[in-house]
């Protein structure tokens, strides 16, 4: 079990080197139980990257600490970044009850109502990115995602300055793409993010 990491600003991004080989154990051994996600790539060139960037292995590890279960979905040739998704079958559990945005929580907060955050802010603080729509359908090409759980996605700046933020799940053999207001939160739904790791910085 990788182990855990408080999430704060004054935590420094950087795993003890125990902590790291642990983590690489853990996302190695996922990688090459789901070779359909990333065909063709080889997981010594992407540790090797990973290695040269502590603040991206820390970020895998909020990840995972999180419960994503992340994993290497595709590798951009052009800029050589190797991108990795939030992989685990149901929305991350250490992520749930969570608003959109900032805005939407404190919109709840001042009703007197709590929820454990929001996406954007526990992202940002993770150092990775919420998946857009197209993000989030390209994962599903690759398994069957969020069966029973739904997760917020990237809401367009239109649908945001209108009160709204959307999510999606699949149902039915499907992917579904909803909307409710930024302000919801469901114990059912978290978010799912990606992380890029460069060739260097």
């Amino acid at each position: 079990m990788v182990m855990s990491i408080p999430s704060s600003t004054a935590v420094k991004r950087e795993l003890s080197p125990d902590q790291s080989e642990e983590l690489l154990r853990v996302l190695k051994n996922r990688f090459e139980k789901n070779m359909n996600r990333h065909k063709g790539l080889e997981w010594a060139k992407i540790q090797a990257k990973l290695e040269a960037n502590s603040e991206r292995i820390w970020s895998l590890n909020e990840m995972e600490r999180t419960g994503g279960e992340p994993d290497v979905v595709d590798h951009d040739k052009k800029t050589g970044e190797y991108i990795f998704y939030d992989c685990s079958a149901q929305s991350p559990e250490g992520r749930r009850n969570v608003c959109y945005d900032r805005e939407g929580q404190e919109a709840r907060e001042k009703k007197g109502i709590h929820p454990a955050g929001n996406a954007i802010d526990m992202a940002a603080a993770m150092g990775i990115e919420l998946l857009t729509e197209e993000q989030y359908r390209e994962l599903q090409k690759l398994g069957k995602f969020d069966t029973t759980t739904s997760s917020w996605v990237k809401t367009p700046p239109g649908i945001r300055k209108l009160g709204g933020a959307i999510f999606a799940d699949y149902r039915y053999g499907n992917v579904f793409v909803y909307h409710n207001s930024a302000p919801s939160f469901y114990s059912v739904r978290a978010f799912r993010g990606l992380l890029r790791v460069p060739n260097s910085y």
